[in-house]
């Protein structure tokens, strides 16, 4: 089954969908910047465009290109700053 999601005022829009990985959702930020909490793992695959991120713990922003992924914690929060609509794939781990 698909749901989907509206955050920031309509800046960031996801599809959320189950498969045999597990739960995901696939989604398009505007330009801005956003924070998000996590209740689990999360998974942040880019897809198109490019994520700037300050994980949790961290001092220093970085850069996430098309083709690239990174972790964040479960019960935590990141920020984002994104300069361009950029795509994502977030697996629940």
């Amino acid at each position: 089954m698909l749901s989907s999601n509206d955050y920031f005022d309509g800046n960031v829009k996801s599809i959320g969908f189950t498969n045999s990985e597990g739960r995901a959702t696939l989604g398009v930020m505007a330009p801005g910047s956003y924070r998000f909490d996590t209740n689990q793992p999360e998974e942040m695959v880019v897809v198109s465009g490019a994520l700037t991120v300050l994980l949790p713990g961290q001092q220093q922003w970085q850069e996430f290109k098309a083709g690239s992924r990174f972790n964040v914690p479960g019960n935590s929060a990141f920020d984002l700053k994104i300069a361009e609509a950029s795509a994502y794939l977030c697996r629940y781990l």
